[in-house]
Parts: structure tokens; C-alpha cells; sequence
């Protein structure tokens, strides 16, 4: 069997039926362990090689990715009966993973972070411990949610009913709404060198923006505000609790959060914030200005009070009546030192 017919078997779960959805596939670096009766040569614990063969004593290479452990099993069987080092009627072969090894996948389109990702990263202890055998095992950090998750998320444009994998030549187009609705969603396990794509619908979807399976917890954002009502970040509680905000949130809630709203109407009700985002592959640089009392009592779409991002800045500024107060209050200052000075010149 030709690597080619190999790996158009090894798809085959991947593009067949829904039963088969749920396939755990085999990746290079996955260790199975093989047991023959009758057989010890062959027996042992094996890891699938870059080449993605399961290299077995004195036979050929046996191409594994792509297939499930079931699969490979009957594989080997076959491989071992066509070499000729069994009988059929004398062979039986268990085979089973034990190690699921971390798996590079590649994430393109609508995410915040996308790129080259590794997923399912063993830990120091894993990687030094001889692998166990568990009943059931499955690899829970090889799914298709893991690879969007460490990819930051999807943004607020993505088409999440459109969400594309594609296997060498295989494509599977999947529609992952129910990581918001609640409907069950085919989250299908990953091997090394898929590919995700996450179309962008160029729309804001207002009811992805929230925390999920595929987006990001919270947004971290940087706060300013050094004037009236506070005097500064100290003493306005902008700290962890001010800049670390759920997912969806929107620029009111910063404002509110930095105590740039409230007080006095006089001074306060025509103050302004300003909400300054980069975007972290263009490199484009967006600010957008909107008063604090409009945006508190007039926020009606996206655009007036767009949803917030992480790494977003949000400076609030004073009102013309606290500036003017500001400037009054330097001349007083300055002032008051001169009269005392000529008071005292007076006989």
C-alpha cells in the first residue's frame, strides 16, 4: 500500500460520516503500545515517527497519521500477514495509545492571535515519566476549540458558522454557533499540520462577542485618568479589578470603572473619553472620542460605544469649566505670593 492510498484511508473518518466525527486520529509523536502473543519481538511501546510511520522490528514502515487507533490495528495485522512473519489464523494484535503527543497546527483568518500553535504541550512531568497506559484515554487538548482558544479567539467579525479545517487536500467546513447557543457542535480532534480557517463576515456579531469555548475570558486594557474627580490612579482604584474586564464589555464600563463619570454635573457631565486601539497585524492605530454623558445615556450601536479589546487605552479628559477651574487656580498660586510680598513692603 502506497503512502498516498495510505493517507486517502487515514481521512477517510475525517470526511465520512458524522459517527465518525468524534475519530481520534493519530499524529506523528504519539506513543501506542503493541501487544502480540506469540509475538515479543513485535510487542512494545512504539511513537509514531516525523515520517508519520510506526516503525516495527524487522518489518516496513506502517503509515499511521490520520488513522484511528482501531485502524492502525487492523493495519498492522494486515502488514504483518503480507510480509510474511504471521499466519492470519494465528495472529491477534491489541494495539492502543498511551501518550498523546503535542500536535503544531496552523490558525488563519478571524483570531485575534492567529499563526503556527502548539497545543496539547505535555508537561515537565509528562515528558519525563514513562507513559501509562489508561483506559479511555483521549486527547481533551488536541480539539478544534483548543487550537481557536490558543489562537486568542475568534474576533467579533468571524463567520463561526463557517469555520473551515483542512487535512492535506481534505476540507471540512464546521459550524461552531452552538459554543454561544448551547447547541451541540462537532468540536473534532486535530492532528499535526492542520490547518484552520476562520472567515471574517466584515460585520460585528454581537452575539459572539462574549466570553466562550473559542473566545477569549476577559480584556486586559490600559486606563488614564490623572485629573478631576481623581487626582490619580491611586486614589481613582484603577487597578486589577478596573482593567481586567469580562469579554464583551464596552468603553461605558471602562469609563465608569475609572471613575470618569459622576459628580459634579457642573464640571463633570461634558467630560470626554478617548479609546486608542492598535491592531495587532496591521499595526493600525484607531482612536474614537465620545463625551461621557453621551456615551453613558446615548449608546445605541457598536460605533458610539464600541466593545472593548485587549491592550485597548482609555484616557478620560476634564470638562472646559474644570479646565478653566485648573488655569484659575495656577494664577491664584502665583498670585497670592505677590500681594503678601507687597503687603509687607508697606510701612
Amino acid at each position: 500500500m502506497s503512502k498516498l492510498q495510505s493517507w486517502l484511508l487515514g481521512v477517510a473518518c475525517f470526511v465520512g460520516t458524522s459517527g465518525s466525527a468524534w475519530a481520534l486520529p493519530i499524529s506523528p509523536g504519539d506513543r501506542v503500545k503493541l501487544t502480540i502473543p506469540e509475538g515479543e519481538e513485535f510487542s512494545g511501546i512504539f511513537e509514531i515517527n516525523l515520517n508519520g510511520e510506526l516503525e516495527l522490528p524487522f518489518s516496513k514502515g506502517i503509515y499511521a497519521v490520520g488513522l484511528e487507533p482501531e485502524q492502525l490495528q487492523k493495519r498492522v495485522f494486515q502488514a504483518l500477514v503480507q510480509q510474511g512473519f504471521f499466519q492470519p489464523s494465528f495472529l491477534r494484535v491489541s494495539l492502543s495509545v498511551i501518550q498523546w503527543a503535542p500536535v503544531p497546527v496552523f490558525v488563519i483568518g478571524s483570531a485575534f492571535q492567529p499563526g503556527r500553535l502548539l497545543i496539547n504541550e505535555l508537561s515537565d512531568v509528562e515528558q519525563t515519566q514513562t507513559p501509562v497506559q489508561l483506559s479511555g484515554q483521549a486527547p481533551l487538548n488536541r480539539m478544534l476549540t483548543t487550537a481557536l482558544r490558543r489562537a486568542g479567539g475568534i474576533t467579533p467579525t468571524a463567520d463561526v458558522a463557517a469555520i473551515q479545517v483542512k487535512r492535506g487536500s481534505k476540507r471540512q467546513v464546521i459550524d461552531m454557533s452552538g459554543a454561544f447557543t448551547g447547541e451541540p457542535f462537532n468540536d473534532i480532534p486535530l492532528i499535526a499540520g492542520d490547518q484552520v480557517i476562520v472567515p471574517d463576515t466584515g460585520t460585528v456579531n454581537p452575539l459572539i462577542v462574549r466570553p466562550s469555548q473559542i473566545t477569549p475570558a476577559e480584556v486586559e486594557i490600559n486606563i488614564s485618568n490623572l485629573t478631576v474627580p481623581a487626582a490619580g490612579n491611586s486614589v481613582a482604584g484603577i487597578g486589577t479589578q478596573a482593567r481586567n474586564f469580562p469579554y464583551g464589555s464596552r468603553l461605558s464600563h471602562a469609563v465608569i470603572s475609572a471613575n470618569c463619570a459622576g459628580g459634579t454635573m457642573v464640571t463633570n457631565a461634558r467630560r470626554r473619553a478617548i479609546l486608542v486601539r492598535t491592531e495587532r497585524i496591521s499595526g493600525k492605530t484607531t482612536a474614537y472620542e465620545r463625551g461621557v454623558e453621551d456615551l453613558l445615556r446615548s449608546s445605541t450601536d457598536n460605533a458610539n460605544n464600541p466593545y472593548l479589546m485587549a491592550d485597548d487605552g482609555v484616557a478620560c479628559y476634564d470638562s472646559k469649566m474644570t479646565n478653566f477651574q485648573a488655569v484659575l487656580g495656577i494664577f491664584t498660586q502665583f498670585l497670592n505670593p505677590a500681594v503678601l510680598i507687597y503687603d509687607r513692603s508697606i510701612p
